[in-house]
C-alpha cells in the first residue's frame, strides 16, 4: 500500500472491538440498515469536527478499510442537472443514495453515545424481519412495511431508507433527489427490482403501453358517423385510396374539396405503402371514390393497426434511444421511469390512437435527430430532422432551434472544421429534400409541378385560424376581431413577425454559446451547449403554437415533446417537474372540445388519472406557496369548474361556443407563461454553461489546460457523458 492508503488506517490501539461504519450497499435489500447519513469519503472519519483532543481514537468508531485517493476524486465530481446526486465511486450507472451525499446532518456518521449499540441491534432485527418477508409481499405492502419499520428507527427518506436515529438530537430527512414514493410508476419499478425482475421492466412497460393504445383505439374516432366529410380518420384513409390508384403527379391535385392531400411527400409515401397492404387484404377498403366513408369493423382494425405499426417502428425506438443516451449516467430505475413517463404521455396517445393521426412518426424522427446530435452524429441528425419535415410540415416548429444548434456547432468547431461540417450538413439536407420531392422535379415533371405540393403544404388562403385554439390569436379575438381589422395578407405578415420574435431568444442563445465556446481542442464531443437544445425546442415550438398562422389544437403536441423530455428526468420537487406536469394536463384539457366531439370522454379522464398517478403528480404537494403551486391550483380549479358547468348547464342560444371559448381563455395563459418560462430557463442554462462575459469559462479552462481542463460544471471534460444529468438545475 502507498502512503495515501496507509494514512487512512487507524492507529494500532483502535483495532480492538471498534465499531465499523456500514457504508451504503449497492444491494437494495440492505438499504434499510443504515441508521444515519454517512459522511462523504472526502471527510476524515477519525477526527470529526466536534471531537476534542481528549477523546481517544478508541472512543469513536472507525473505518477499517483504506480509502484510495481515486475514490475521493470520483465522489467529488457532482452532476449539475436538476439536483442530481453525484455518481457513486463503485459504479458510473447509479447515483449515490441520499445518505451518502449528505454530510450536514451529523458531523460524524454515528455520534458517540450509549444508545448507538441498542439502535444497531434494533435495526438489525428490522433487517432480518424485512429480508424474511419481502419475497411474499406486494410492492404496496412492502412500501407500507418500510414506513412502519422506519418509524421505530428514525425518519424514512423518499427512497425508503432510515436516515436518522430517534436517540439523536440531529434529525434529518433527505427529500431532494429521489422522486416521491407515492408515484405509482416509481413504486412498481422499485418492486420489480427488489423481486429480481428488473430485466422485465422495459418489456412490461412496452406491453402496458400496447394495451393502453389498444384500449384507447376501441373507442370512436374523428368524424365517425358524420357524413359527408367525416373527419381526420377518413382523410388518412382517402389518401391511401388516391395514392394507390393515381400517378404521383395527381396526388396533390385530385378532388381537392374532398380531403385533398395537404401533407409533405413522406406522408404520401407512407399512405401509399399502407394502401398497397390494404388493397392486398381487401380492395374494397381503398376502392377509388367508391370507398368514401367506409366504416366497417375490419377496415377500422386495419387503420388502427397502421398507427400502431408506424408508432412501433419510429417512435418507440427513439424513446428507448433517448433514455439510454440522454439519461446514460442515471440509474437504471430512473431510465425506466423516464421511459414510462414518456411512453404513456396522454395527449399524444389520445390524438394518435383515439382521434386518429400519425403524429408519433413526426415526433419520433425529431427525437432521433436529437439523439444523434447528442452523440455527435450531426449528419444523421440532420437527415432524420428532414424526414420529420418531410412527414409533417408542423415539424417546422422545431426548425429554428435545430438550425441554430447546427450553426452554433459549426461556429464552435472553428473556421476549418466548422466550414467542413456546414458544407456536409447543407449537402445532406438538400439531398434529402430533393429525394423526397423528386417526382415533382425535372426530369420527372416540369419545374412548375413543384408548386402543387408547396401550395397544399402551406395553406395561407385558409385564414388566421379555423377553430377554437388556445393561442394568442383566438384568445385575443374575443375582444379584438382580427379578421375585421386587417386583411389576410397583413395578418400573415404580423403572425410571421410575432413568431420570429417569439423564437429569437432561443436562437440567439444557441448561436451565442457556439461562438463564445470556440476551442482549439480536438476533443469536442459532446457539445458543451447541448443542454440548451431542449429549452430552445420548447421556446421555438411554443412560439409557433401561440403566434403562427393556421394553428390547430392538435399542434400543442409539438411543445409538449421537449417539456416532457425535461420532465422525464427531473426531481419531483423541481420547477421543471411542476411546469411539465401542468402543461401536459392543460394541453389535454385544451383539446377537450375536440375529444368530446370524437366521443372520447372516458379515454380523456382515464388517461389523465393514469398518467398523473404514475408520475406521482399532486399540485397540492409541490413546493408550498410558490408561484407555480398557486397558479396550478387556480388553473385546475377553473378547469374543473368549467367541466361542471358544461355537464349541468346547456350553453345559451346566443353564445353556443361559450364553453370552448372559456376553455381557450383558461389554457392560453398557461401556454403563454410556459413560453416565457422556457426563455428564462434558456438564459439561465446558457449562463451556466457559457457565462455572460466575452470568453466563456469553458473556453478559458480549455485553453489554459490544453483543452482537457475542468469546464463550467467542474467535471473533467475527458470523462463527460452525454446525459441529461449534466444539465444545470433551473429552479424558480
Amino acid at each position: 500500500m502507498d502512503a495515501d492508503e496507509l494514512s487512512a488506517l487507524p492507529p494500532e490501539g483502535s483495532w480492538k472491538r471498534s465499531t465499523r461504519i456500514r457504508t451504503t450497499s449497492l444491494n437494495p435489500r440492505y438499504a434499510y440498515t443504515n441508521p444515519s447519513p454517512a459522511t462523504t469519503r472526502a471527510e476524515s472519519p477519525f477526527r470529526p469536527p466536534y471531537t476534542s483532543p481528549d477523546i481517544t481514537h478508541s472512543d469513536v468508531p472507525t473505518i477499517l478499510a483504506p480509502t484510495p485517493r481515486r475514490h475521493l476524486l470520483e465522489s467529488s465530481a457532482s452532476q449539475h442537472w436538476l439536483n442530481t446526486p453525484p455518481l457513486s465511486p463503485l459504479t458510473s450507472a447509479r447515483a449515490l443514495s441520499p445518505q451518502s451525499t449528505t454530510s450536514t446532518a451529523f458531523p460524524f456518521p454515528f455520534p458517540p453515545s450509549a444508545s448507538s449499540s441498542a439502535h444497531n441491534t434494533n435495526n438489525s432485527s428490522v433487517r432480518r424481519r424485512i429480508s424474511a418477508s419481502t419475497h411474499r409481499r406486494s410492492f404496496s405492502a412492502l412500501f407500507e412495511h418500510d414506513i412502519k419499520a422506519g418509524g421505530a428507527s428514525g425518519p424514512v427518506s423518499p427512497g425508503g431508507r432510515a436516515v436518522g436515529s430517534t436517540t439523536s438530537t440531529h434529525t434529518h430527512t433527505h427529500k431532494g433527489h429521489e422522486p416521491d414514493e407515492r408515484a405509482m410508476g416509481r413504486r412498481w419499478i422499485r418492486w420489480m427490482h427488489k423481486r429480481g425482475l428488473k430485466a422485465w421492466v422495459v418489456p412490461a412497460v412496452l406491453a402496458t403501453s400496447l394495451l393502453v393504445k389498444l384500449a384507447i383505439g376501441l373507442g370512436s374516432y374523428s368524424g365517425q358517423g358524420t357524413p359527408p366529410m367525416y373527419g381526420d380518420y377518413e382523410a388518412q384513409r382517402h389518401w391511401m385510396e388516391l395514392t394507390v390508384h393515381l400517378p404521383m403527379k395527381q396526388w396533390y391535385t385530385y378532388d381537392l374539396p374532398y380531403w385533398g392531400l395537404d401533407y409533405p411527400p413522406l406522408t404520401a409515401y407512407v399512405s401509399w405503402i399502407c394502401g398497397i397492404v390494404a388493397h392486398w387484404i381487401n380492395p374494397a377498403w381503398v376502392a377509388l371514390d367508391k370507398s368514401r366513408g367506409i366504416e366497417s369493423a375490419e377496415s377500422k382494425v386495419f387503420m388502427r393497426m397502421s398507427v400502431l405499426v408506424t408508432d412501433t417502428l419510429v417512435y418507440l425506438p427513439a424513446l428507448l434511444m433517448f433514455c439510454r443516451i440522454w439519461h446514460g449516467s442515471r440509474s437504471k430505475r430512473t431510465q425506466e421511469l423516464a421511459l414510462l413517463t414518456l411512453i404513456l404521455q396522454p395527449a399524444l396517445l389520445l390524438i394518435d390512437f383515439g382521434h386518429f393521426q400519425y403524429n408519433a412518426v413526426m415526433l419520433g424522427f425529431t427525437l432521433l435527430a436529437m439523439n444523434f446530435f447528442a452523440t455527435g452524429q450531426d449528419l444523421l441528425g440532420a437527415f432524420f430532422f428532414v424526414l420529420s419535415l418531410g412527414f409533417k410540415q408542423m415539424a417546422l416548429y422545431y426548425a429554428p432551434a435545430i438550425g441554430s444548434y447546427l450553426i452554433a456547432k459549426c461556429l464552435y468547431l472553428g473556421p476549418t472544421e466548422g466550414s467542413r461540417l456546414f458544407v456536409r450538413l447543407a449537402a445532406v439536407t438538400a439531398g434529402t429534400f430533393i429525394v423526397l420531392f423528386l417526382p415533382w422535379l425535372p426530369p420527372f415533371a416540369p419545374f412548375t409541378a413543384i408548386a402543387q405540393p408547396i401550395k397544399r403544404i402551406f395553406p395561407f388562403a385558409r385564414g388566421l385560424f379555423e377553430d377554437k385554439v388556445a393561442n394568442f390569436w383566438c384568445a385575443s379575438n374575443v375582444v379584438f376581431k382580427w379578421k375585421a381589422w386587417a386583411s389576410a395578407s397583413a395578418l400573415v405578415k404580423l403572425s410571421t413577425l410575432l413568431t420570429a420574435v417569439g423564437f429569437l431568444p432561443g436562437v440567439v442563445g444557441l448561436i451565442r454559446s457556439g461562438f463564445k465556446m470556440q476551442s482549439l481542442t480536438k476533443n469536442k464531443e459532446p457539445t458543451p451547449f447541448l443542454p440548451l437544445l431542449p429549452y430552445a425546442l420548447l421556446t421555438s415550438s411554443m412560439s409557433f403554437f401561440l403566434f403562427s398562422f393556421q394553428v390547430h389544437e392538435k399542434t400543442i403536441l409539438l411543445p409538449l415533446m421537449p417539456i416532457t423530455l425535461l420532465l422525464s428526468g427531473s426531481p419531483i420537487d423541481s420547477a421543471v417537474y411542476s411546469w411539465g406536469a401542468l402543461v401536459n394536463n392543460v394541453a389535454v384539457f385544451s383539446m377537450w372540445p375536440l375529444l368530446k366531439r370524437d366521443g372520447l370522454g372516458v379515454q380523456y379522464l382515464a388517461m389523465l388519472l393514469l398518467w398523473n398517478r404514475l408520475i406521482g403528480y399532486n399540485p397540492i404537494r409541490i413546493p408550498p406557496k410558490s408561484f407555480i403551486q398557486l397558479f396550478s391550483l387556480a388553473v385546475y380549479g377553473a378547469a374543473i369548474a368549467l367541466h361542471v358547468l358544461e355537464l349541468t348547464i346547456s350553453p345559451p342560444l346566443r353564445y353556443p361556443d361559450i364553453y370552448p371559448v372559456l376553455n381557450v381563455l383558461i389554457s392560453t395563459p398557461v401556454f403563454f407563461l410556459t413560453w416565457l418560462w422556457s426563455i428564462k430557463c434558456g438564459v439561465e442554462v446558457g449562463w451556466a454553461v457559457g457565462g455572460l462575459g466575452k470568453a466563456g469559462p469553458a473556453r478559458q479552462a480549455g485553453d489554459a489546460g490544453g483543452g482537457e481542463g475542468v469546464g463550467v460544471s467542474g467535471v473533467d471534460r475527458r470523462n463527460r457523458v452525454v446525459s441529461l444529468a449534466e444539465r444545470p438545475s433551473v429552479e424558480t
